[in-house]
């Protein structure tokens, strides 16, 4: 009666661990961070994560195989919560071990998927920091990039999430120009810039009502010089060529310096 039951009990732990070695291999954080990082001297180490690929298969960690297993079943479930508060756990209690890496990784998506992207970017920035060489950091940067993504506001709107956004996903783009995160990468920048030059006319469109010309040209001439090739940038383009603008623009000016005169002999002499 023991028997089948221990057998059972030996193939959900060996569940748990391949579970655990999948997720490496998915993430691609098994071969990247040599030197310093691994704790390794440089030109000896072959990945962090190299005994992983050995025939003999990883060695023995006790319970920090078993708890990561435990989170890596929550994770792929959509549990995040209870994914996240063992994730810190492996990562408190073993500080060293390569499933530490695996844990901060995970910490930052759990965050991510549970929609909490001010607390996912410093922890996609700190793995960055941490382990500049691991073949995770591709991801982790396509990651913070996501989360600006999510944050960017309409066009009408505060737009320093979408200017953070290009900033990410250029520093990405230069540093892995063949990832697979490159093609929406690419997709997602241009749209933030197109974004960026919305903005920029309607604050241009604002300023023409209220009689300030140059500021309106001004910000016409920074939509079409910093986002030449979106739709924005033609359509400011198109707008400064149009005398009738800023006559407009001239016409409320005149009319805004009248109504101050107005008001300053109104104040003067309240009876007129």
């Amino acid at each position: 009666m023991n028997r089948p039951h221990y057998r059972i009990k030996s193939r959900k732990r060996l569940s748990a661990r391949c579970l655990v070695l999948l997720s490496l291999l998915i993430v691609g954080i098994f071969a990247g961070c040599a030197g310093k990082d691994s704790g390794i001297e440089a030109g000896k180490d072959k990945g962090m994560f190299s005994w992983f690929r050995s025939a003999a298969g990883p060695p023995e960690t006790g319970s920090e195989v078993d708890l990561s297993g435990k989170a890596m079943d929550y994770f792929v479930q959509g549990r995040y919560i209870l994914a996240e508060e063992i994730f810190q756990k492996v990562k408190d209690r073993y500080p060293f071990s390569p499933y530490s890496t695996l844990a901060e990784l995970r910490l930052a998506d759990c965050k991510f998927y549970m929609g909490d992207y001010d607390e996912a970017i410093p922890l996609y920035e700190e793995f960055e920091k941490l382990h500049p060489t691991n073949e995770a950091v591709a991801y982790v940067i396509f990651q913070e990039g996501s989360c600006y993504y999510r944050l960017m506001e309409g066009p009408d709107r505060d737009q320093t999430s979408t200017r953070k956004l290009v900033e990410t996903y250029e520093r990405l783009l230069n540093r892995y120009p063949d990832s697979p995160y490159s093609y929406e990468a690419r997709k997602r920048m241009a749209e933030a810039k197109n974004r960026l030059a919305q903005h920029e006319v309607l604050v241009a469109r604002w300023y023409i009502r209220t009689g300030h010309a140059p500021q309106a040209k001004n910000r016409l001439e920074t939509a079409m010089d910093l986002y030449p090739g979106t739709s924005e940038g033609v359509k400011a383009a198109r707008l400064l060529k149009e005398k009738r603008i800023f006559q407009q623009a001239s016409t409320a000016e005149t009319d805004r310096v009248k109504e101050s005169e107005k008001s300053w002999w109104r104040r003067l002499i309240p009876f007129i």
